[in-house]
């Protein structure tokens, strides 16, 4: 019998209509949860905004002993949130490690920056007033969440809110609403106090929009595309709002021939193929200096080769299918286009033999990609890295900054000078030079039209609080 599970609103799980949660990889119907009405996304705007006056004034101390209550009662239920992702997204089992120590470590990072945070002394020119300098909970949070990492984004945005000391309700995908259902869950049985979290499912056109355009709100924060950025700034214009967004990427990565080739094949490879490429971070446009591009096309192809794509907990998988079929028409169409209009397909473009069921796209490596390409522009956000080759640094600068997008960009190369002068140029909210990393404690942002606000490390609390200046006059 699949699983089922109820929303989370004002401190009580509830719901009466389901929605059914199906898996990318089996095409079955794997759980369902409750599905939230508008009028459900009003109650937990309600609930959070009745829990805002005494959350925001719980001693930080206090708030941070609920953190490690929910903390705790992550760490004991390890497997259940795990094979929730897992049922949910058809995620290989191994991979679903790091979505779940995501939260884990929000909650001990957030709880413990928390308390660094201290109010300030200003100085007086004139030396006639006292001034301090403290931070404030903006007010009730709201966030929508990207079904890719479906905990991971629940990680970075309730760690924060529940720092800074702001209620917040969460709006998971109606594509993975599972595991966030289960936070939900364990909310409810550490006793959190009523209306500090809240999280809803159901149609996302509808809850979103009901959400963006309440008063409510004083943040509206996002994982997505451009696109539903746009549109959640659009909607949410009926109150000044606060905006912390992180949204689609065309990352590029340049390979010099200077570089380790191994190196920059294993990191490329590595997160283009996980998470069947349904990453924001992961290299769009793989730019490789002409003299190395033949050895370098040779190692992708190993590479991808050597991808073992299915579904089975109990194997030793790399990648699985795309969220799903929607997407995989999306990614095929992207393919096709570029190979209309020159690009050679080398490996893929298709679904891997002996996987006919299911959202599955093969790994795929296309060569001579080109700018007249649709997904030149366009984050494929599929398991498809597309070549291209350069021979002048200035021109492969100027081609990486082609693009609306400023996420995340990658260089190889030996010289580090190189590397440092190419990195001031890249108009990208992130650099990474020789290898990859994310965490938690470290800023993850992007320029131009990728986002606004920080998500991750101590920045990401300046979305949750607001300065504010207290002034004192001294008697003379």
């Amino acid at each position: 019998m699949a699983m089922a599970k109820r929303m989370y609103i004002g401190g009580a799980l509830q719901g009466d209509s389901y929605l059914d949660v199906v898996n990318p990889a089996t095409e079955e119907v794997v759980a369902s949860v409750a599905e939230a009405s508008i009028a459900d996304a009003h109650s937990a705007l309600e609930a959070a905004q009745a829990a805002f006056p005494s959350w925001s004034t719980t001693s930080v101390a206090e708030r941070v002993s609920w953190m490690h209550k929910l903390r705790d009662a992550v760490l004991a239920n390890e497997a259940h949130l795990r094979e929730c992702i897992h049922l949910e997204m058809a995620k290989p089992w191994a991979a679903t490690k790091d979505d779940y120590q995501m939260l884990v470590h929000s909650l001990e990072f957030y709880a413990e920056e928390i308390t660094r945070l201290h109010a300030e002394s200003l100085v007086d020119r004139e030396g006639t007033h006292v001034h301090t300098l403290s931070r404030q909970p903006v007010g009730v949070a709201a966030a929508f969440l990207a079904w890719n990492f479906p905990l991971l984004n629940l990680a970075y945005k309730l760690g924060p809110a529940l720092a800074a000391g702001c209620p917040i309700v969460i709006k998971p995908s109606s594509k993975t609403p599972l595991s966030a259902y289960a936070v939900g869950e364990l909310c409810a049985e550490i006793g959190l106090p009523a209306g500090v979290v809240n999280i809803i499912a159901g149609v996302d056109h509808e809850i979103g929009d009901a959400i963006s355009a309440s008063t409510i709100p004083a943040l509206l924060t996002l994982i997505g595309s451009t696109q539903t950025g746009m549109h959640v700034m659009r909607t949410g214009a009926t109150s000044i709002k606060r905006y912390s967004m992180e949204l689609g990427g065309n990352a590029p990565a340049l390979v010099f021939a200077d570089a380790d080739l191994d190196q920059a094949a294993d990191v490329i490879c590595g997160v283009k193929y996980g998470n069947s490429g349904q990453i924001c971070v992961t290299p769009n446009r793989v730019f490789v200096e002409a003299g190395v591009a033949d050895a370098f096309r040779e190692k992708v192809l190993e590479r991808a080769a050597a991808v073992k794509v299915g579904y089975d907990r109990d194997a030793d998988i790399d990648m699985g299918p795309v969220i799903d079929q929607g997407s995989w028409q999306r990614i095929d169409g992207l393919v096709k286009d570029a190979v209309e209009k020159g690009a050679t397909l080398l490996h893929g473009g298709n679904k891997p033999e002996g996987l006919a069921k299911g959202a599955y796209y093969a790994p795929t490596v296309l060569d001579g990609v080109n700018n007249t390409m649709r997904l030149y522009d366009e984050e494929v956000f599929g398991p498809v890295i597309s070549l291209l080759t350069f021979t002048d640094e200035d021109e492969v600068l100027a081609q990486a900054n082609d693009t609306d997008a400023g996420l995340s960009s990658y260089i190889f190369t030996a010289d580090i000078e190189k590397a440092e002068r190419c990195a001031a140029q890249l108009q990208f909210g992130e650099v990474q030079i020789n290898g990859i990393k994310y965490a938690i404690d470290l800023p993850h942002c992007g320029v131009k039209q990728s986002g606004i606000g920080v998500d991750c490390s101590h920045l990401a609390l300046d979305d949750y609080l607001a300065p504010k200046r207290v002034t004192r006059a001294i008697k003379k």
